[in-house]
Protein backbone atom coordinates (compact mmCIF):
# COMPACT_ATOMS: atom_id res chain seq x y z
CA UNK A 1 0.00 0.00 0.00
CA UNK A 2 1.18 3.52 -0.69
CA UNK A 3 1.16 6.55 1.32
CA UNK A 4 -2.35 8.14 0.01
CA UNK A 5 -4.26 5.12 0.49
CA UNK A 6 -2.84 4.02 4.02
CA UNK A 7 -3.41 7.48 4.98
CA UNK A 8 -7.03 7.67 3.56
CA UNK A 9 -7.53 4.08 5.17
CA UNK A 10 -7.34 6.30 8.29
CA UNK A 11 -10.70 8.51 7.69
CA UNK A 12 -13.93 7.25 7.64
CA UNK A 13 -17.24 8.25 5.87
CA UNK A 14 -17.85 11.64 4.46
CA UNK A 15 -14.19 12.86 5.00
CA UNK A 16 -12.77 10.13 3.49
CA UNK A 17 -15.02 9.71 0.40
CA UNK A 18 -14.30 13.74 0.04
CA UNK A 19 -10.48 13.07 0.14
CA UNK A 20 -10.71 9.91 -1.82
CA UNK A 21 -12.22 12.25 -4.85
CA UNK A 22 -9.98 14.12 -5.00
CA UNK A 23 -7.18 11.94 -5.26
CA UNK A 24 -9.01 9.66 -7.89
CA UNK A 25 -9.30 12.92 -9.73
CA UNK A 26 -5.69 13.86 -10.08
CA UNK A 27 -4.67 10.00 -10.53
CA UNK A 28 -6.92 10.44 -13.69
CA UNK A 29 -5.48 13.55 -14.97
CA UNK A 30 -1.93 12.53 -14.13
CA UNK A 31 -1.44 8.82 -14.39
CA UNK A 32 2.05 8.97 -14.19
CA UNK A 33 1.42 10.43 -10.50
CA UNK A 34 2.52 7.99 -7.24
CA UNK A 35 1.67 7.82 -4.03
CA UNK A 36 4.29 9.49 -1.70
CA UNK A 37 4.81 12.03 1.12
CA UNK A 38 5.38 15.49 0.23
CA UNK A 39 5.81 17.96 3.49
CA UNK A 40 4.93 15.16 5.55
CA UNK A 41 1.57 14.82 3.79
CA UNK A 42 0.10 11.79 2.36
CA UNK A 43 0.39 13.16 -1.21
CA UNK A 44 0.26 12.38 -5.03
CA UNK A 45 4.29 12.73 -6.34
CA UNK A 46 4.93 13.82 -9.83
CA UNK A 47 8.54 14.48 -11.23
CA UNK A 48 9.86 14.09 -8.31
CA UNK A 49 7.69 17.06 -6.29
CA UNK A 50 4.43 17.49 -4.47
CA UNK A 51 1.06 17.61 -6.91
CA UNK A 52 -1.32 17.28 -4.73
CA UNK A 53 -2.18 16.41 -1.35
CA UNK A 54 -5.84 15.99 0.49
CA UNK A 55 -5.74 16.16 4.25
CA UNK A 56 -8.09 15.80 7.14
CA UNK A 57 -8.19 18.79 9.79
CA UNK A 58 -10.13 18.89 12.83
CA UNK A 59 -12.47 21.59 11.65
CA UNK A 60 -12.28 21.30 7.88
CA UNK A 61 -10.60 19.45 4.60
CA UNK A 62 -7.61 20.89 2.99
CA UNK A 63 -6.07 20.50 -0.55
CA UNK A 64 -2.49 21.54 -0.96
CA UNK A 65 -1.18 21.75 -4.55
CA UNK A 66 1.98 22.49 -3.41
CA UNK A 67 2.33 26.36 -4.75
CA UNK A 68 0.73 29.49 -4.10
CA UNK A 69 0.74 30.47 -7.46
CA UNK A 70 -1.57 27.88 -8.32
CA UNK A 71 -3.92 29.05 -5.88
CA UNK A 72 -3.61 32.43 -6.81
CA UNK A 73 -4.14 31.66 -10.45
CA UNK A 74 -7.33 29.64 -9.70
CA UNK A 75 -8.88 31.97 -6.87
CA UNK A 76 -12.15 32.64 -9.27
CA UNK A 77 -12.84 29.31 -9.65
CA UNK A 78 -12.55 28.83 -5.88
CA UNK A 79 -15.18 31.69 -4.52
CA UNK A 80 -16.31 30.67 -1.45
CA UNK A 81 -13.89 28.35 -0.14
CA UNK A 82 -11.47 29.51 2.82
CA UNK A 83 -7.78 29.78 0.89
CA UNK A 84 -4.28 30.48 2.77
CA UNK A 85 -1.22 31.02 0.35
CA UNK A 86 -0.73 27.22 0.40
CA UNK A 87 -3.78 25.31 0.95
CA UNK A 88 -7.97 25.43 0.43
CA UNK A 89 -10.44 24.54 2.58
CA UNK A 90 -14.00 22.73 1.92
CA UNK A 91 -15.76 20.27 3.66
CA UNK A 92 -17.64 17.00 2.55
CA UNK A 93 -20.51 18.82 2.24
CA UNK A 94 -19.52 21.77 0.39
CA UNK A 95 -16.51 20.25 -2.08
CA UNK A 96 -14.89 21.82 -5.20
CA UNK A 97 -16.52 21.75 -8.11
CA UNK A 98 -14.75 19.31 -10.55
CA UNK A 99 -14.09 21.89 -12.71
CA UNK A 100 -12.39 23.87 -10.10
CA UNK A 101 -10.49 20.91 -8.99
CA UNK A 102 -9.17 19.91 -12.52
CA UNK A 103 -8.22 23.53 -13.24
CA UNK A 104 -6.32 23.35 -9.84
CA UNK A 105 -4.04 19.86 -10.83
CA UNK A 106 -3.68 21.05 -14.35
CA UNK A 107 -2.18 24.19 -13.44
CA UNK A 108 -0.02 22.24 -11.02
CA UNK A 109 1.02 19.54 -13.51
CA UNK A 110 2.18 22.53 -15.81
CA UNK A 111 4.22 24.27 -13.27
CA UNK A 112 6.09 21.27 -12.89
CA UNK A 113 6.71 20.13 -16.05
CA UNK A 114 7.85 24.02 -16.95
CA UNK A 115 10.43 23.73 -13.93
CA UNK A 116 11.50 20.23 -15.26
CA UNK A 117 12.44 21.35 -18.49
Amino acid sequence: MGTVTTYLATIDGPDRAALERVYAMAQEMVPEAEEGTSYAMAALIYRGKGLIAAVQAKKFLSIYPYSGAVIAANLEAITGFETTTGSIHFSAAHQLPDDALRRIVQARRAEIDTKAR
